[in-house]
This record gives C-alpha cells, sequence and structure tokens, in this order.
C-alpha cells in the first residue's frame, strides 16, 4: 500500500504489464479486416532475427505459449528476397515470438516463391476483398483473385490454414487449396493436387524435379520428366473414376484416404505428434516428417522403401549407380570409357557422357550392358519378350536412352521371357538386390561412339548395318 502511495502512476504501469504479460492469454493477432495494408518494413511490429540467418515479420499469428503459426514476410538468409510466408514460430504468454535461437521459422506455405519480393513490399487486403501483393515499386505479384466475391476479413486458422471468408463466416478462398511443398496436420491433398519440391535447400523456387500427388486411388510421388517416372505409390484398386472428389488427409499418425465407396484407408502410417509437426517434400525427392521436440527434429521419411536411399531417382545423379549408398558410374568391359563422374570428389552428382548421344548420327551408337542394375521404376513397354528384342526397340528408337530387361529369378539370359523398359530419359540406377526384388535385371545403356576416322569409311557401312541389329555390337 505505501508503494501505491509513494510511486502510484510507476505500480500501475508496473500491474498493468504483468497483467498483459501473465494474465491475459490471449494476445494473437489472427484476424485483419478490410482495407488493411501491410508494409515489409525494417521498423514493422513483430519482427525478429534468428541466429541462422532468417528473418520473420509476422502479420497474423494464432495462439501463445508454444509452436504457433503465423504469416507475414519471411526470408530464409538472403534478405534482399523476401516470401509472404506461413511458418511455425515460437511464442510466449503475449504471442511474441521467442527462441530466435533455436525455434527457427518453419515455413509451410508461400505465396511467390518464384517470385521474391524486396524491402517495402506490402500486403494489401483491400476493401473489394482481394488479398494482393505487391513488390516494393508497385509490381503486382500475386493476387487471391478474390475481389467482388463478398469478403469480409482474412483469418489464420489454429491448423495454419490462411483463410478469406465471408459475412457468412463461409470460406472464399484458403491457402489449404493451393499447396506448394509441406502439408500440416488436417491439410487434405484432393486428387489432383501436388506437392512440388524447390530447386534446392536455398533455392526455394518451384522448379525441383520431384511431385507428390494425390489421385483417384490413392498417392504417388514421382519426376517430372516427360514422361514422368514414378518412385512411389501407395493405392487401393478397383475403385471407380472419383471426379476428382477422393483425397488423403494428414491426420495425427498417418496419411489417411479417404472415398465415398469404402472406409478410410491409412495409405502410409507416420509417427504420431506430441507437438507441432508437418512433412515437407524435399529437393532431392524425401517426403520428411519435422516435429518441435525442445528443437525441430526430422522424426519421419515416408517414401524409402526396402531398396533404402538407393530408390531415388537423383540419388546418384544421371546415371550414376547406387550400391549401398555408394555412387559410381556404368563400366564397359575393355578400355573404352563413356561415362565419366561429374566431380570425382562428389560421385552423387552423378555422370556425364564422355560422347553426347545425337539422332543425327545414330549408326555409331551401341548399347552397354551393365548386369544386375535395376531401375527406381519399371512400365512394361513390352511383355512376354526377349532380352534381343529389348534391346533392338531401343536402338530402332532415337528417343530411347537405355533398354531394362527384367525375367524370372534364375532364368537362362539366351532363352528367359520377360518384360522390357524403354525410357527416354535416364536418372539414378541402382544394384538389382535378388534376395529382395527376386527377379533378374540387365541394363543396356545406349551411348555414343566417337566417328571413325576417314580412312576407315570402307568398314563404316559394314558397322553400321551391324549395330542396327542391336547384338553384334553389344557392348559385353
Amino acid at each position: 500500500m505505501a508503494l501505491c502511495k509513494i510511486f502510484p502512476l510507476a505500480f500501475i504501469l508496473i500491474c498493468c504489464s504483468f497483467y498483459l504479460i501473465s494474465g491475459q492469454r490471449q494476445f494473437d493477432y489472427p484476424t485483419a479486416n478490410l482495407s488493411t495494408t501491410w508494409v515489409n518494413s525494417v521498423s514493422a511490429n513483430h519482427s525478429v532475427d534468428f541466429t541462422d540467418g532468417s528473418k520473420v515479420r509476422a502479420i497474423l499469428l494464432k495462439g501463445t505459449l508454444g509452436p504457433r503459426y503465423a504469416c507475414g514476410f519471411y526470408c530464409n538468409g538472403n534478405c534482399e528476397n523476401y516470401l509472404f510466408a506461413i511458418f511455425i514460430v515460437q511464442t510466449n504468454s503475449a504471442s511474441f515470438i521467442t527462441q530466435p535461437a533455436i525455434g527457427f521459422p518453419q515455413v509451410v506455405w508461400s505465396a511467390n516463391r518464384n517470385n521474391p519480393v524486396k524491402i517495402n513490399s506490402m500486403l494489401q487486403l483491400t476493401a473489394e476483398g482481394d488479398l494482393v501483393l505487391r513488390d516494393a515499386d508497385g509490381t503486382l505479384v500475386w493476387s487471391t483473385n478474390t475481389a467482388g466475391k463478398s469478403v469480409a476479413g482474412l483469418s489464420l486458422t489454429d491448423e495454419g490454414n490462411l483463410v478469406l471468408f465471408d459475412s457468412k463466416n463461409e470460406t472464399v478462398w484458403q491457402s489449404f487449396d493451393h499447396p506448394t511443398d509441406a502439408l500440416v496436420p488436417g491439410q487434405k491433398l484432393v486428387s489432383g493436387m501436388k506437392l512440388t519440391a524447390s530447386v534446392s535447400r536455398t533455392n526455394w523456387t518451384d522448379g525441383g524435379l520431384f511431385a507428390f500427388s494425390a489421385t483417384d486411388e490413392g498417392l504417388v510421388a514421382f519426376v517430372e520428366s516427360n514422361p514422368p517416372q514414378r518412385y512411389f505409390s501407395s493405392s487401393v484398386g478397383g475403385l471407380s473414376p472419383s471426379g476428382g472428389s477422393n483425397y488423403v488427409m494428414y491426420l495425427n499418425g498417418s496419411l489417411t484416404f479417404f472415398a465415398d465407396s469404402i472406409d478410410p484407408l491409412i495409405l502410409v502410417s507416420i509417427s504420431p505428434a506430441s507437438s507441432a509437426q508437418y512433412m515437407k517434400l524435399e529437393s532431392n525427392g524425401h517426403l520428411k516428417v519435422y516435429e518441435w521436440r525442445s528443437q525441430w527434429n526430422e522424426v519421419g521419411d515416408l517414401l524409402t522403401g526396402f531398396h533404402g536411399g538407393c530408390n531415388y531417382p537423383t540419388v546418384c545423379g544421371r546415371y550414376g549407380i547406387c550400391t549401398m549408398g555408394q555412387c559410381s558410374c556404368p563400366t564397359s568391359s575393355n578400355s573404352t570409357t563413356y561415362f565419366r563422374p561429374i566431380n570425382v570428389r562428389r560421385p552423387d552428382l552423378g555422370c556425364s557422357e564422355v560422347t553426347k548421344l545425337t539422332c543425327n548420327d545414330s549408326n555409331t551408337q551401341r548399347l552397354l550392358e551393365v548386369e544386375d542394375v535395376d531401375y527406381f521404376t519399371f512400365t512394361s513397354d513390352i511383355r512376354d519378350t526377349d532380352v534381343n528384342t529389348c534391346k533392338d526397340e531401343c536402338l530402332k528408337n532415337c528417343s530411347c536412352k537405355a533398354a531394362f530387361f527384367r525375367s524370372a529369378l534364375n532364368s537362362s539370359r539366351a532363352t528367359a521371357r520377360g518384360e522390357c523398359y524403354l525410357p527416354t530419359e535416364i536418372f539414378s540406377l541402382m544394384n538389382n538386390e535378388k534376395d529382395k526384388t527376386r527377379y533378374e535385371s540387365v541394363a543396356f545403356i545406349k551411348v555414343q561412339v566417337e566417328a571413325e576416322p576417314t580412312a576407315a569409311k570402307g568398314k563404316k557401312a559394314l558397322y553400321g548395318k551391324k549395330l542396327a541389329s542391336g547384338r553384334k555390337w553389344t557392348e559385353n
């Protein structure tokens, strides 16, 4: 009481400050009204620098005390460029972002990863109901295109979903409908939706090789080549076309498939979450699960099957052969070198062709035979065939880059009937672990042979004629 009489104003300020920090729990700021503008300014509120070099300037934040979702401007070390993103950060009881030394922001969605913005860029929730991102010079970078759709406000939900809602609290637009490279619990992939990997860990541009997609039958992961090459699938057979209504949801402990005609079915099991958790399709094709356990930890690598890491399309780069996690280039039985490492100190970067393949000189192409080599995917272009037919078909087709032949375990190469795959693009190869696969596998990789000297012209026609059969000139 004496303290209140002597320092009445100071006491009131101290008591009010204590009340704000410890007595009031809901000082989050998860919603915004129309005609609101946020500037990516160095003096903006809720701006935090992290020791890993990243920075956030939060616009909306949902919840207190622990890992919570926020959205705003984010940079990942190069703070000349920013994303408008949703991220998970650590908060205290007053919804201030804390722990900049270990609670690094985890980005789970972004609007403009192909078009980062600068300092003094702006996010505007217009009077017409459009959410618009403009760069510092006023250039339009991104928009929800919701003007005139009766939008009443903007909200960030407990699940990390950024929502534009109308006067009836119905959703007009939501970030969950536009996934980037990550999923959070409660989010679903409707048939046709996909995650697309970034180029690299530091280059977040939407231009990576890998995608993870929901289909009418389940889930598939693939390399976005032409045509796509699948390296993972988990599906339910015998379903009628759903017209895109089937979906997979990220639940606590699983990726679960939902369809009208069957009961929910777990496609992929996940370590149950005890705290904030999310999954991300990495630039190397791995779908990894991360969880906050006093810091962010990897708790799952969901697509790694019984082949282990060798089953990933770029684990050893193009043409590299993966054997128990080690990478090497295809070699011939004679002294000819057709492939060399891109970097001898980094065999995982793959192999380059000594002489590039060209359709203009198909008469000087041959097939390099590599025993007991398999591939991460296999589509039967020719069924119930023999190895020579498989090889011939590749040599006759300019776009074919290799012939993969599979037959029954312990079958004789000369007489075996099997299946033939003729891919138009080659990524990583792998050793065939026959005790697991239970089949024989051989690869015939198309290579370009150096043109013969002029003095050998008399023999060249014979060489080309023999080569066309695909038998005489196969490397053994």
